[in-house]
């Protein structure tokens, strides 16, 4: 896990582009990430290298050429390892090579990157959660269908 500062260059760009996109169709919370995305993009970026490109299907091309998707959850603390890191089911269809895992903090001041992981690896490693299950690992009541998996279970990137 590396923490990352928020600079207010990537507030500002975040709120800009938060702003030009508007809520997304399917949106989990109605929109009220997309700053968190953005700057959880920007985090990624500033870790893995790369060029964002912010399309349906993945958020950075790397110099390889490989595609991340980068996936952001705001959190009030320093997350642990045992927390989630989450894929909405209606996602999985995303053409991307890696899904990049960030946690920005509520208040914009830092962030985290989690980690990197393949897409294919990703789902033969996380678990199934339907909508309003109780995850018995942190009593969180899913809002989506979706994939999660523990931090501490990423490999080492």
């Amino acid at each position: 896990m590396k923490e990352v500062v928020i600079s207010p260059a990537m507030l500002v760009e975040a709120r800009d582009k938060a702003a030009e996109m508007g809520q997304l169709r399917n949106s989990i919370i109605r929109g009220a990430g997309n700053i968190a995305g953005f700057i959880g993009e920007a985090i990624a970026q500033q870790v893995l290298g790369g060029e964002l490109t912010n399309t349906y299907d993945y958020d950075l091309v790397l110099l390889s050429g490989k595609t991340v998707d980068v996936k952001t959850k705001q959190t009030s603390v320093k997350p642990l390892d045992s927390y989630m890191c989450s894929v909405a089911a209606f996602n999985t269809t995303q053409e991307c090579d890696y899904y990049c895992f960030v946690r920005v903090k509520n208040d914009f001041t830092v962030g985290w990157y989690l980690g990197l992981c393949s897409k294919e690896w990703f789902y033969k490693e996380a678990t199934f959660m339907a909508k309003g299950t109780v995850d018995p690992d942190n009593n969180y009541v899913v809002r989506s269908d979706c994939y999660n998996l523990a931090i501490h279970k990423l490999p080492v990137s």
